[in-house]
């Protein structure tokens, strides 16, 4: 069985795209939220193995969301999802506990690259 990937964007076609390009790869989709909030709690509820989280999104942050998941579970695997033109909030991911980002628009080999690297 695959490892299991928790899947955070507010954009409902972003996490489509992310969930087709995680199956093909090989791994299980545990869940998916649509903010840091949200994603909080389905982290307390499914444990995934990966989580990808989005920088941007409604309610809170995915670094804010990626710092209470770090709280909770110091071992946590979070790829952050940023568009162009972030570069300082992925600095900012990375501090919060990050262990990889991929940038949108994604490539397939990249996202891949990324899960594969923090599945080790």
């Amino acid at each position: 069985m695959g490892k299991r990937v928790l899947i955070v964007d507010d954009a409902a076609f972003m996490r489509m795209l992310l969930k087709d390009i995680v199956t093909k790869a090989g791994y299980e989709v545990a869940g998916e939220a649509s903010n840091g909030k949200e994603a909080i709690e389905k982290y307390k509820e499914l444990n995934p193995d990966i989580v990808t989280m989005d920088i941007t999104m409604p309610e809170m942050t995915g670094i804010e969301a990626t710092k209470e998941i770090m709280k909770m579970d110091p071992n946590a695997k979070i790829i952050m999802c940023s568009a162009m033109g972030q570069q300082m909030m992925v600095v900012e991911a990375i501090q919060a506990g990050a262990k990889d980002f991929i940038v949108k628009p994604f490539q397939q080999s990249r996202v891949v690259e990324a899960l594969s690297k923090v599945a080790k």
